[in-house]
């Protein structure tokens, strides 16, 4: 197989094993909470630690990579995840769970970044192109599988399986990419901003620790972690200013079409965190549904979604940027107010038409929102736009499980086992929040992004 196959299906295969995974877990949430005695509603933490985990650690995956070089630190990456994917399996309480999957995300994060870098190192650019498409395959699959593979092995082996799964795939990565990916020699990084790390780290960490435990019930450590959440992120923007070489550029906050992509993208991703987290909850633990009929239900969003990357483009050459950011940020958050009709009675044809609506309108939000990001940065600014994206992708999807969390917690007054009437709730609260990110995309110029859309040549 040529490298232009090789290199991308090799780092797609380890990628997809971090998809189907994180897409699975949510299905298995109710079983899980059996095994450990907990309410289902608690497991939240299993997702909000492991997006918190990759966001945190994201920013360093570059240097890591120059440091000790793109391959070696990949085939780490792989077996870090492997090794927390079984300790996860082996998890006997909520805490080990939680331990175990705030490693699993620290693999992860070294993972997709580290491994494109490989892809555009290793590939010529007359077939980037090519290859970008092969490696974007977890994607599209990983969305769609996790939700069935998930509740196909909960309800007919174990949610341990989910994680015991990935030792093969793991294994089978780390040797492909020694015999078949060439040695990256490590370059010499620009010295790494130690205290920007702590600080964001700690700062954006006690900060969803404090949603989190909101979802918990918890009492006056809350307003403390919030408070230290928010005094460290201070103290980070005063570093920023002064530092050489800051781990996250908060320079580029100056560009309209970044900061609209960042401020807007995270509000509306609130949502995308929500849904998955509630929608498999509600099924289970209120309609009684399996966890493969949930998931039989659910997977329908990523069909929606593959659909929509076919004619995106299309769209926003035809309408630009600025109006569809507008328009869909109010249809998408529709869809999923629409969620919070579903009741015991209602046809699953109806709910999965629903969701698929919903997949359809969300993708083609994130695809624009995602291209936006890059719209008007420089190329040496754009390392650092990936990171902060990237980082900002998974924070706002780990706050937005947290939030559901918290509101479902709300609404059903501190009981373990949310109701139905809890749910309704909290669908239409978690659609507000997502249709207001429309008011970040109004400050948009009519033309912005019209280069990127195919609406206006590339200037000289």
């Amino acid at each position: 197989m040529e490298k232009r196959q090789s290199v991308p299906l090799i780092v797609a295969s380890a990628i997809i094993m971090q998809q189907i995974d994180s897409t699975a877990l949510a299905t298995a949430l109710p079983s899980m909470a059996e095994s450990f005695g907990v309410p289902a509603l608690s497991l939240h933490s299993a997702i909000t630690i492991y997006l918190l985990s990759l966001g945190v650690f994201l920013p360093i995956s570059g240097w890591v990579a120059d440091r000790f070089g793109a391959r070696i630190v990949f085939s780490v990456a792989i077996g870090i995840f492997t090794a927390a994917s079984l300790l996860c399996a082996a998890s006997t309480s909520l805490t080990g769970l939680i331990l175990a999957r705030i490693l699993q995300g620290f693999g992860g994060a070294l993972m997709l970044p580290v491994g494109r870098l490989i892809l555009v190192r290793s590939v010529s650019p007359a077939e980037l192109v090519s290859a970008m498409i092969l490696m974007g395959l977890p994607a599209v699959i990983g969305p769609a599988v996790g939700p069935l593979l998930g509740g196909f092995i909960t309800t007919v082996a174990s949610w341990r399986w989910i994680f015991w799964i990935n030792l093969p795939v793991g294994v089978l990565g780390i040797v492909l990419t020694t015999l078949f990916i060439e040695p990256v020699p490590p370059s010499d990084p620009k010295p790494f901003d130690w205290l920007g790390f702590v600080l964001t780290g700690l700062g954006i960490g006690a900060l969803i620790f404090s949603l989190d435990s909101m979802g918990r019930g918890g009492g006056e450590e809350t307003l403390w972690l919030a408070a230290v959440g928010a005094a460290a992120l201070a103290l980070y923007v005063l570093h920023a200013r002064r530092a050489p070489h800051p781990i996250l550029d908060l320079r580029l906050f100056r560009l309209p079409t970044f900061r609209s992509s960042m401020l807007g993208g995270s509000l509306f991703r609130i949502g995308f965190g929500a849904l998955p987290f509630m929608l498999p909850l509600l099924m289970q633990e209120v309609f009684g549904y399996t966890p493969l009929e949930s998931g039989g239900i659910t997977f329908v969003s990523a069909i929606g979604a593959f659909g929509m990357r076919t004619v995106a483009r299309r769209i926003l050459h035809r309408f630009g940027f600025r109006r569809v950011l507008i328009w869909n940020a109010l249809i998408a958050s529709a869809s999923m107010a629409l969620c919070a009709s579903f009741t015991s009675g209602a046809a699953p044809y109806v709910m999965m038409l629903v969701i698929f609506t919903g997949g359809v309108f969300r993708a083609l939000q994130f695809t624009s929102i995602n291209t936006l990001a890059f719209a008007d940065a420089s190329a040496p600014e754009m390392s650092h736009a990936t990171a902060l994206s990237q980082m900002a992708q998974r924070i706002s999807q780990s706050v937005g499980v947290a939030f559901a969390a918290t509101l479902l917690h709300l609404f059903n007054g501190g009981a373990d086992h949310p109701t139905g009437h809890a749910f309704t709730l909290a669908f239409l609260v978690v659609a507000l929040v997502s249709s207001l990110s429309f008011l970040s995309f109004l400050a948009l110029p009519g033309t912005a992004g019209d280069v990127l859309a195919g609406r206006a040549r590339e200037p000289a």
